[in-house]
């Protein structure tokens, strides 16, 4: 085999055409099928050891090394689920087709070596729902690892194409979900009701006020609000979800405790009964000093020290985060792909420059080769 970067540019179109097959077997989160079946067939075909799971699609992939240690780089596989043009269906605009492409030919490049460490590709299900990363750590696919990489296409105003960052700084999400019950009544005698769309706008605009200490970068904001079925009548439950985002896990654990806290005293104001859950958590990112100088590394050889990004501070949430916040003694870090991605992530419309795919690739595939032998 030729050298493992030179291996991805002659594969070019092939990593092309993957990337085309995976868009469009796009599945959500836990329907994984098709996705995990073509990715483990392909690795097994190169000679690759790979481990499937059977309450869950997500598998690994290994090539032994002669040393204990395990290098790990880990992809997500599911897509969003979201109406486009009218029709509700999966969609890759998050982009987990491209990072299975980038981690799939990643291996393959290096299937032929003889690594110092094992090296062990993590393709992981359910991201979307915050629940994957979780999964596979249960499975103990983060057993003697020494290093862990991960990869994530970014919009074109965050890195620019032909460039990329070694590390993304994602913030630390979460969802409330609750209900609110009052008493119903006819709308004619509101006085003999106690109205949850009213108490729904109390507690509304009581989290608007909310504020932390040493100004924290934060947001709560509802998203959702259901209740009431005819103009003429006051309901007797409204239900609603909060969307809630923090810079760093300190800074969502002081918000959650202020949620918690107004929710009680609206409640008791109102003179309703609230009840509530908090879903979805995912921390913020752990940055870690050897893996973004790893990723840096990685990303000056093959593109330039010119094309460095500085790193990327993202409102959004990554359950890659989750390795970290479990496990913070092993270095990690997700590295930004500049691609001209557009609109953005998410929108139903997404795209990216496919020739990203080669050149994120390629720094993939040097990060895990450095980390071999530096680590």
């Amino acid at each position: 085999m030729n050298n493992p970067i030179e291996y991805i540019k002659e594969h070019k179109q092939q990593i092309l055409q993957t990337y085309s097959e995976l868009h469009a077997i796009a599945e959500p989160s836990r329907e994984e099928q098709q996705t995990s079946r073509y990715l483990q067939e392909k690795l097994a075909a190169a000679g690759l050891q790979v481990t499937a799971y059977t309450n869950h699609y997500g598998f690994i992939a290994e090539i032994p090394g002669e040393k204990e240690g395990v290098i790990a780089l880990r992809a997500d596989m599911d897509a969003l689920v979201q109406e486009i043009d009218g029709v509700v269906k999966a969609n890759h605009s998050c982009g987990h087709d491209a990072h299975s492409t980038m981690a799939l030919y990643t291996a393959l490049a290096l299937s032929e070596s003889s690594p110092r460490h094992t090296m062990r590709f993590v393709f992981q299900p359910a991201e979307e729902v915050a629940e994957g990363a979780l999964q596979m750590m249960e499975e103990g696919v983060l057993e003697n690892v020494i290093f862990l990489g991960g990869i994530h296409v970014r919009p074109h105003m965050e890195v620019p194409f032909g460039k990329a960052t070694p590390v993304i700084l994602h913030g630390s999400s979460a969802t409330i979900v609750g209900s609110i019950i009052g008493t119903p009544a006819h709308a004619a005698r509101p006085e003999e009701g106690n109205n949850p769309i009213e108490a729904a706008s109390f507690l509304i605009q009581a989290l608007r006020q909310i504020r932390l200490t040493g100004n924290k970068k934060f947001s709560i904001k509802i998203t959702e609000l259901h209740g009431g079925e005819t103009s003429n009548s006051i309901p007797e439950s409204a239900r609603f979800t909060l969307d809630v985002r923090a810079e760093s896990n300190e800074t969502m654990d002081a918000l959650l405790e202020k949620a918690r806290h107004i929710i009680e005293n609206i409640a008791e104001l109102t003179e309703t009964k609230i009840t509530y859950e908090e879903e979805g958590y995912s921390p913020a990112a752990t940055e870690s000093k050897v893996a973004v100088q790893l990723a840096e590394q990685a990303i000056g050889s093959v593109l330039g020290e010119e094309n460095i990004d500085g790193p990327c501070i993202s409102q959004g949430a990554e359950d890659f985060h989750f390795y970290t916040w479990k496990t913070p003694d092993i270095p990690a870090t997700m590295i930004g792909l500049g691609c001209n991605l557009k609109p953005g992530l998410h929108h139903p419309q997404m795209s990216f420059n496919t020739e990203a795919l080669v050149y994120g690739a390629q720094i993939l595939t040097q990060m895990l080769l450095n980390a071999d032998q530096e680590l």
